[in-house]
Formats: C-alpha cells, structure tokens, sequence
C-alpha cells in the first residue's frame, strides 16, 4: 500500500489527534491565530495561570527517572483543551513544585510571532498554488469548507497542501470548544515563569514545521483531500483521546493517537513520534547525567506505545517508573 493510500484513509482524524497529542502547540495556535474571529471557539479560553480544573480520579499518568542525584519527571500534556477539562491532580502538582527546571517540546510554544513567518516559509507557495493541483470540483469543495470558518478558497490558494489541510482540520476543533491557550504547555509554562523556573525545550518550531514541510507532495494532496471529505465531522477522536489522558488511560491513548499513525503512515508515524523520541531520549540521558530535579513535559502521544519515550530509554539501560496514583 502507497504512503498516499495509506495516508488518505483517515488522515483528518489523525491530523485531529495529532494536533493535540504530537504536533507542538506554537504550530496550533498560530494556525488558530490565524482564523477570523467567527471561526474560533465560542467558550472563553481559560487564562494560562488559572490552575487546571482538577480530576475526579488521579488524573493523568506521570513519570519518573532517578539516579543518585536527579530526578527527572516525564508527563504527557494534550496541546488544546477545552477550558473546562479536568485534569489536574495533587500527585502532579507536587512533582511540579520540586522542580527547579521545565523542559517542553518548544520553549516558546506560545509565540505566535515566531512560528508564523516559519509557516510563511515551509506553507506558503505561490508559485505552484492549489487550484493548479485540485481539480474544479476540489476547489469548489475547499470554497465550501473555507467559507464556513470565515475565508474563502482564494485565501488559502497559495498555501501548500499540508498547511491547508492542516488549516481545515484545526477549525473543528476550536469550534467544539478546543483552545491552545487553554492547553497544558502553555498553563506548565506560566507557572513555571511565575516561579521563576527556567523554561527550555527539546527542538525548535522550525524543526518541528520542517518534519511536516517534508512530507511527499502527493500525499500532501490526499492529506488534503480526505480532510475536505470529512471537514464538518466532529471531533470524536480527539474527545476520546483527551478523556482517556485526563483518567491516566496510558493504554487508550497508545490505541486512539499512536497505533493509528503507524497503521495508516509508517512514514508519519517514524517522522512525527519515532525519529523524535529517539532524539528526546538522547537529550534526557545527558539530563540524568547531571544532577537536580526536572519536569519534562511533552505529548502525551510520545510517551504510549512500543516506541514512546520511555522505550527509547530503555533500549538505553534506562529505567522509567510510573509514580503511583
């Protein structure tokens, strides 16, 4: 089966849960940035230093790594929330505070004036536009589609393929009530700044846009084909995804926002989870190799599954425990 193929089968849903679990949050809030006002959610986002609505069981799963004179946290964050989600637990809240540094994906996920000229770069290509790709019948389905979030087909026309798929499928999301600002990252990182903790990340948003920039033409394309399909379906997955991380669910988050990748991409799966966690799990050893204690936080989708980060660990001798609820 061709990486188009695979790609084409459900690749707005994966685009849905990958822009919560996988994908940085500096991409998704410029995109949401980016869309008229009428577009955007109709529920207030929670303001960044409110404290998490708290979870009526234990809340999400959270890990540690420890050697003589570290200790290093690991805990998976969803990108975009609804403001009311519950998910904050005194077991975090603790892990937390004892830290003295805060590692994300990006240190400035919240810096849409950073990642937008990066999108200008690697999303927007003039010179080969999309109704020079699409057909009549597309164009008019992509006109449909952007209307309803307030823009039209000519506005999106210069975008490259994986952008404006990409565009179409953070628009549901803010519409069912799905915020970056409401987000983990971005609630972690105003914390840690109130306290006056160092915020650092693993990569760049440029590298982050240049793992999706790369990605084949064509199947860019059916990215953008099979998100024009289904573009008014809800977002199922993702509130699936979201309810199982904020119940500590390690093993429906591996089945909703992991296997389904690998299934339907092996190229996006490698590209977007593995050859990234292969990365972190470098820059974690060298952490462990130092001393003091370190929150880390990251996709909840790179810590599930045969290949989360914890794996890469342990292929390094590496031992990662679960703290207990």
């Amino acid at each position: 089966m061709t990486f188009m193929t695979r790609l084409k089968t459900s690749a707005s849903d994966l685009a849905r849960t990958a822009v919560g679990v996988a994908f940085g949050v500096a991409l998704t809030a410029a995109l949401v940035g980016s869309l008229p006002t009428p577009a955007l959610a109709q529920a207030p986002a929670a303001a960044a230093s409110a404290p998490a609505p708290r979870a009526d069981g234990p809340g999400p799963a959270l890990w540690v790594i420890r050697d003589a004179d570290s200790t290093l946290y690991l805990f998976g964050t969803v990108h975009v929330l609804r403001p009311t989600t519950a998910w904050g637990s005194d077991r975090v809240d603790a892990a937390f505070a004892s830290a003295s540094q805060l590692i994300l994906e990006v240190s400035n996920p919240d810096d849409q004036a950073a990642a937008m000229p990066l999108i200008q770069q690697y999303g927007i290509s003039p010179a080969t536009p999309l109704s020079s790709l699409l057909t009549a019948d597309e164009m008019a389905a992509l006109d449909v589609a952007a209307r309803s979030m307030g823009m039209t087909a000519a506005q999106l026309d210069p975008f490259r393929p994986w952008l404006a798929a990409l565009t179409l499928s953070v628009a549901p999301l803010t519409k069912a009530g799905y915020d970056p600002q409401s987000g983990v990252d971005l609630l972690l990182k105003a914390r840690a700044e109130a306290a006056g903790m160092p915020v650092s990340g693993f990569e760049t948003i440029d590298e982050q846009l240049r793992i999706l920039a790369g990605f084949p033409e064509a199947g860019q394309l059916e990215f953008l084909r099979s998100t024009l399909e289904d573009f008014e379906d809800a977002s199922v997955e993702l509130d699936k995804l979201v309810s199982a991380w904020s119940e500590g669910d390690v093993a429906t988050v591996e089945s909703v926002g992991v296997e389904p990748m690998r299934d339907e991409s092996e190229l996006m799966y490698q590209s977007i989870l593995v050859n990234r966690n292969v990365n972190w799990a470098g820059q974690i050893e060298d952490l462990l190799a130092g001393s003091g204690t370190v929150f880390i936080a990251v996709g909840a989708a790179h810590l599930a599954g045969d290949d989360s980060v914890q794996a890469q660990l342990a292929h390094r001798g590496i031992t990662v425990e679960r703290v207990p609820n």
